[in-house]
């Protein structure tokens, strides 16, 4: 039988497809695209909003307004819309882990956790239980039918809207089930349609913070949260003198230069948060270049094993860098990837996503989690000669 749109063996009007909807222009659009396309709609919200550690209604999926945006356009489409109360969920897997692993002197990425919870894991598993033939989302990637079966993960079309990086521990089974229709248009060209269509949230700015964060103060929130780890401890330059006190390692992260509380004549970074010995080690910019990245919890998108000589990737290790050439490899560390030319400010809890390019199309590979450097940490050394990632 003839694939649909979707990649789905059935006529549109048979297919069924939940749609995420944030209550934000994208998924919104995604809604009345499919809706458009004579497809089975159903759109979802995510209720994420948490009493205890959040004090505000705010960000996609979790505010009031959020959820009220999404339902006024699910009444607009004509399509049916639930709203899922996932509070307990997102405090445990996504607030907790956040204030966890700033308290152990890493920088989390909360989205990452997210997608990789209660908007992946969990609400697939409440599109099975609606016999949705599929997920729909609003995130600007692409998933792609492969040759020899499966789908892959790729860049979308628009790098300025790329979301592939907070993707990355999306597994081979979601894969199957997720659908990306945004992953071909640029945001702008959203935006036009929304207009043209005229839904009620066509002029909605999109959010900026993390959702549960509104106010930006994170570090009150780890507080709160994480009361042990608010104790002071010394600002340490590397070479080992002491040059100012801290409140708590939570409040800095790898490569900050500002709000270090410390005067020195020369612009100082932060080399290494040490949580343990409650102590942040600055110094000059140079001391940030890595080369080697040690990985833990790894997912593996590619189509065969690492090979044992390594492979050639291309690595991105901040969601607002461009990837760079690198090597993946296995050793008896595990994981690791060395960026030929090196890298700065690479914090721990952070993720590093291979690409097979680094353009659009670009297949994702693959991620993991940033680990802690050693103590004897494998500084940048002179490059040797580039290999070309994979096509």
């Amino acid at each position: 039988m003839t694939l649909n749109g979707l990649d789905i063996a059935k006529p549109a009007q048979k297919t069924r497809v939940v749609v995420a909807m944030s209550g934000g222009i994208d998924s919104s659009v995604v809604a009345a695209l499919l809706a458009r396309a004579g497809y089975e709609v159903i759109g979802i919200t995510l209720q994420l909003y948490d009493h205890g550690a959040a004090t505000h209604r705010a960000g996609s999926c979790c505010a009031g307004r959020d959820i009220q945006d999404a339902r006024n356009v699910a009444q607009q489409l004509g399509i049916p819309h639930y709203v899922l109360d996932y509070e307990s969920r997102f405090r445990e897997d996504v607030i907790e882990s956040f204030a966890d692993s700033y308290a152990r002197g890493e920088t989390p990425i909360p989205c990452v956790e997210c997608n990789r919870t209660v908007k992946f894991r969990d609400l697939l598993a409440f599109a099975g239980e609606l016999d949705a033939d599929c997920l729909a989302t609003g995130h600007y990637v692409e998933s792609r039918a492969l040759e020899g079966g499966g789908r892959g993960l790729f860049r979308p079309i628009d790098l300025d809207r790329d979301q592939s990086y907070f993707l990355f521990a999306t597994t081979k089974p979601q894969l199957a089930r997720l659908r990306f229709p945004l992953a071909g248009m640029t945001k702008s060209e959203t935006r036009a349609i929304a207009r043209e269509i005229g839904l009620s949230n066509a002029d909605k700015a999109d959010s900026q913070d993390i959702c549960f964060v509104p106010s930006g103060n994170y570090a009150e929130l780890v507080r709160k949260l994480k009361p042990e780890a608010d104790r002071p401890g010394a600002i340490r330059h590397l070479d080992g003198r002491v040059l100012g006190q801290h409140e708590g390692t939570f409040r800095f992260t790898i490569g900050q230069r500002r709000g270090l509380g410390i005067a020195a004549r020369e612009p100082l970074y932060v080399i290494r948060v040490d949580a343990d010995r409650s102590e942040v080690i600055v110094g000059p910019r140079e001391a940030l270049a890595l080369r080697e990245i040690p990985l833990r919890d790894v997912n593996w998108l590619g189509d065969t094993p690492i090979p044992s000589e390594g492979l050639a990737i291309h690595a991105r290790v901040r969601s607002t860098r461009a990837p760079k050439p690198a090597m993946l490899r296995q050793d008896e560390r595990g994981i690791v990837v060395e960026i030929f030319d090196g890298e700065e400010g690479v914090a721990p809890g952070q993720a590093c996503v291979f690409y097979g390019g680094d353009g659009a199309g670009a297949r994702v590979l693959g991620g993991g989690t940033i680990m802690r450097q050693p103590e004897g940490r494998i500084p940048l050394a002179p490059a040797g000669e580039a290999v070309s990632a994979l096509s």
